[in-house]
């Protein structure tokens, strides 16, 4: 007679082939079809009734700048504040620079719940509201919090479907890690990224649909519909099909990125708002005495259908539109993505794993043009294989629009020896690194999802 069995295997080896039928399923699934989701939003839109309008910082409520530190934080003591944040060293650079910057240091979580339809796997969305995305309305995680929210700091109604992430036995655990969001303006900020699959009965309210993998997907190749929240979670997805090898091996990718970061002279701390280098506090805004590339504003919110029904609060406007773009080659047939490590102030670990190009398209200046961008900026329409625009953290920036790209290039353009600092590396080993957490910075988690859902085909 045998043992018991009373061992679970480390690797669920079905779950890449459910995820892989998913992303297949493209042009419908058990709740609607495809070309019904922009109409559903819009209509979602119309219920939200979103009201957002500048104010000046006297007229926020609850919200106040700290005597001595200039900080600006509300009166509970929760949500986040606006503090100063002070860089010495890293790349090309020896002075120091002081910006500011969120720090939220509460963890919040990213949750999308799974069910099965008709042997295939389906994701709750939300259609949410937030006051910085230039369409309100998106396609949000089941359950998008911060740990404010979801204990009830702001008084507001309960968050649905939470149980399901936070609760033992809430369901199988599909994905599940901590992830950085911007570096560049949130100070050591982490989200848990996760994916439940549920069994039970889920009734799904006015504002959820369940949506195939390749749904999603199908919809991440329009602007502005998917938000940066969902993007995230969306990354962690196994993605189907085997890699027979990389131009390096997983622990020489590991080591790579252990080197430049145990390298980095960067320091980062936070400083009072009051009397930063460089910037001034007006009436209505926080902005840079040169050419900066964003600003701190408030606004005020009026929302029907969110926790609470109107608010206040601070938000970071960017001056311009973002560009993250992942140059592509095959070697030996096997597609890589050039990741850059990248270095940033506002990051736990300092460096992670960036696109190729990151930033706000620039003039060429005295330390030169950003490596790779003419090559992604001039890439011709049969060599781009995903271009589209995004809205990064909606609760958070305003405003806030990158283009996000995937461009193929050649040996002349992009050669098998990158620059220091850049490393081919194959969609597999990245979403390895995803599922891991805190490796992957939140812009090359955008151009992950695509590969996810299927939205980049290779």
């Amino acid at each position: 007679m045998s043992a018991p069995r009373t061992l679970t295997p480390r690797v669920d080896s079905e779950l890449w082939a459910r995820f892989g039928r998913s992303a297949a399923a493209v042009d419908e699934g058990h709740w609607m079809r495809t070309s019904d989701v922009e109409p559903w939003l819009r209509e979602r839109a119309r219920a939200h009734r979103l009201r957002v309008r500048r104010v000046p910082f006297e007229d926020l409520d609850g919200w106040s700048f700290q005597e001595g530190t200039g900080n600006l934080s509300h009166r509970s003591g929760r949500f986040f504040t606006v503090e100063g944040l002070r860089t010495t060293g890293g790349p090309g650079s020896a002075d120091a620079r002081e910006q500011p910057v969120i720090h939220q240091p509460e963890v919040g979580i990213l949750g999308i719940l799974a069910k099965e339809f008709d042997g295939v796997l389906h994701f709750l969305m939300q259609a949410k509201a937030e006051p910085g995305n230039p369409e309100p309305v998106q396609l949000s995680p089941t359950v998008q919090a911060t740990r404010s929210n979801y204990t009830g700091a702001h008084g507001g109604s309960r968050v649905r479907y939470l149980d399901h992430f936070i609760r033992t036995g809430g369901g199988r655990v599909l994905v599940d890690t901590l992830q950085s969001e911007h570096g560049e303006w949130f100070y050591r900020k982490s989200n848990r990224n996760v994916m439940v699959e549920t069994s039970g009965h889920v009734e799904a309210d006015d504002d959820f649909c369940w949506l195939t993998l390749g749904q999603i997907g199908a919809l991440l190749r329009r602007d502005l519909l998917v938000n940066m929240d969902s993007r995230s979670v969306l990354a962690g997805a196994p993605m189907p099909g085997a890699e027979p090898g990389a131009l390096c091996s997983d622990v020489a990718l590991h080591s790579w990125l252990a080197t430049h970061r145990a390298g980095s002279d960067m320091r980062s701390g936070l400083v009072p708002l009051a009397g930063l280098r460089g910037w001034q506090r007006g009436p209505a805004s926080i902005e840079s005495t040169s050419r900066g590339g964003f600003r701190v504003v408030a606004v005020q919110v009026e929302a029907e259908k969110r926790e609470v029904p109107g608010w206040s609060q601070p938000l970071v406007e960017p001056t311009e539109h973002g560009l993250s773009a992942f140059l592509l080659r095959r070697f030996d047939g096997v597609p890589h993505l050039l990741a850059h490590a990248r270095t940033e102030g506002g990051l736990t670990d300092v460096v992670e794993l960036a696109p190729t190009v990151q930033g706000v398209p620039e003039e060429p200046s005295a330390r030169g043009r950003t490596p790779f961008l003419d090559e992604v900026l001039s890439g011709a329409s049969e060599r781009t294989l995903f271009d589209a625009r995004h809205s990064e953290e909606g609760g958070r920036f305003l405003n806030a629009v990158s283009r996000y790209a995937v461009v193929e290039a050649g040996p002349d353009t992009a050669s098998r020896t990158p620059p220091p600092g850049y490393l081919w590396v194959t969609p597999g080993q990245l979403g390895d690194l995803v599922r891991q957490g805190r490796y992957v910075n939140v812009q090359a988690r955008t151009l992950m999802s695509m590969l996810a859902t299927g939205a980049v085909a290779l």
